[in-house]
C-alpha cells in the first residue's frame, strides 16, 4: 500500500482547527488565573484593610489617652502655679464684704450723706481711689463706696459666669441694693466708666441714678494696642498656661511697668508706688480680670453707644488731652457731642490717671452734680 498523504486543503483544516482548540484552551486558562489573581487581591485588600483600620484605631484611642494625660498635667500644673501666687496675698484687705448670689464682693464704704460710687478701670481695684486721696475728701462730705469688680482687688471672678460689663452692672446693682444706697452719684473711671454707662441704661431702670461723673473712659469702639496685646490671655486654657509659665516676680515687674504708661506724661507718684498692692495687681486671678475685659470692650461699648443720645440724667465727662491709652478726641469729646446737656472738661497736659493729677477737678465735677438734685 502506498502511504498516506493528505491532501493541502485537508492540512489547512487540521491546521486551523489546532489553533482554534489551542486559542481556546489559551483564553480559558488566562480567564482563570485573571479569576484567580482578582480573588487574591481581594482577599489581600480586605485584610489589609482590616488591619490598617484596626491600626487608627489603636493610634485614635492611644493618643486621646495621651492628649487626656497632658491636659490633666496642664491643668495641676496651672493649679499649682495660680495656688503659689495666690498664696503670696497677705494684705488684710481694707474694706467689708458683700455677699450676691455666693460671690464676696469687696467694698471700702466711708463717711455719711449722700451716696458717691467709685468704680474703678482695668488692672487697678478700689484701694486705687484711696491711694489718690478720693475717698478720704469725698467721705468728709458723702458717704463713699468704692467697689472692687470681679476679678480685681479682693473680689472673686467666677469662670460659670461671663462678666460683661451688663453682668457687672446687676453686681453693683445688688451690692448697692444691699447696702441701701438710693440714688448715687456714679464716678467712673477709664473701664469703670463703661459699666457705670451699663447701669445708666438699664433696660428696667432698675436704680434711679443722681448722675454720672465719667473719667478717661473709652465710649467707642477702636482699635487699642493695649487691649490687643493682652487679649489672647483672655482666651480659656491659652491664657491660664501663659499666665503659669510667668513667675510670680517677673509678672509683678511688668505689672510695675504698665502702671509708667497709665501715668504718662506724669510719674507714677510715690504714694502709688509705695501703697499700691502690686502683688494683687499681678496675681492671677486680676491677670485673667485684665484680659478679659480688654478683649471685650469693644463689644461692651458697641451695645451702648446706639443708646447715649437717650440719657437724661446729668452726666460729667473730664479726660486728659495727653492721655496715651485713649483720646480724649475720639472718646471724651464724641461722647459730649452725643450726650444731651452733658460737661466736657478736657484736661491740658494730664495723662488717663486724671484722678491723680487733678483730684481737685474731680471733685468739682461731683460737687456740681450734686448740686443739681
Amino acid at each position: 500500500m502506498f502511504p498516506f498523504d493528505p491532501s493541502r486543503q485537508s492540512r489547512r483544516r487540521a491546521s486551523r482547527s489546532l489553533t482554534r482548540t489551542t486559542r481556546q484552551m489559551t483564553g480559558q486558562l488566562t480567564r482563570s488565573l485573571e479569576s484567580a489573581a482578582k480573588s487574591a487581591a481581594k482577599a489581600v485588600s480586605k485584610a489589609v484593610t482590616r488591619s490598617t483600620e484596626q491600626a487608627i484605631r489603636e493610634t485614635r484611642k492611644a493618643t486621646v489617652r495621651s492628649v487626656k494625660r497632658t491636659v490633666r498635667d496642664t491643668e495641676k500644673a496651672v493649679a499649682a502655679a495660680f495656688s503659689a501666687q495666690e498664696t503670696e496675698v497677705v494684705r488684710k484687705p481694707p474694706g467689708q464684704f458683700v455677699t450676691v448670689d455666693g460671690l464676696p464682693v469687696h467694698v471700702i464704704v466711708r463717711g455719711r450723706g449722700r451716696p458717691v460710687v467709685l468704680v474703678h478701670g482695668n488692672g487697678t481695684m478700689a484701694e486705687d481711689f484711696a491711694i489718690c486721696g478720693l475717698i478720704n475728701r469725698l467721705a468728709a462730705r458723702y458717704r463713699v463706696i468704692a467697689i472692687d469688680r470681679p476679678g480685681f482687688g479682693y473680689t472673686g471672678r467666677p469662670r460659670h459666669r461671663i462678666w460683661t460689663a451688663q453682668a457687672q452692672a446687676v453686681l453693683l446693682h445688688r451690692v448697692l441694693e444691699q447696702l441701701g444706697v438710693e440714688r448715687p452719684l456714679i464716678v467712673g473711671h477709664s473701664w469703670g466708666t463703661i459699666v457705670a454707662l451699663a447701669l445708666a441704661l438699664a433696660a428696667d431702670g432698675r436704680r434711679p441714678l443722681r448722675g454720672l461723673v465719667l473719667l478717661s473712659g473709652s465710649y467707642f469702639p477702636g482699635h487699642r494696642t493695649d487691649a490687643a496685646l493682652i487679649a489672647p490671655l483672655a482666651v480659656p486654657g491659652l491664657g491660664d498656661a501663659m499666665r503659669a509659665m510667668v513667675p510670680a516676680k517677673v509678672s509683678a515687674s511688668l505689672t510695675g511697668q504698665s502702671f509708667r504708661q497709665v501715668f504718662w506724661p506724669q510719674p507714677v507718684p510715690a504714694r502709688f508706688t509705695a501703697r499700691f498692692p502690686i502683688e494683687i495687681a499681678a496675681a492671677a486671678t486680676q491677670l485673667r480680670a485684665v484680659s478679659e475685659d480688654a478683649a471685650s470692650m469693644n463689644a461692651a461699648v458697641t451695645g451702648l453707644q446706639r443708646r447715649y443720645a437717650g440719657l437724661t440724667l446729668p452726666v460729667s465727662i473730664l479726660a486728659g488731652d495727653a492721655d496715651a491709652i485713649v483720646k480724649a478726641s475720639e472718646h471724651s469729646v464724641r461722647l459730649h457731642t452725643t450726650i444731651p446737656g452733658s460737661t466736657l472738661r478736657v484736661l491740658p497736659g494730664l495723662g488717663h490717671m486724671i484722678h491723680y493729677g487733678a483730684r481737685l477737678k474731680v471733685e468739682r465735677a461731683i460737687d456740681d452734680l450734686m448740686k443739681l438734685r
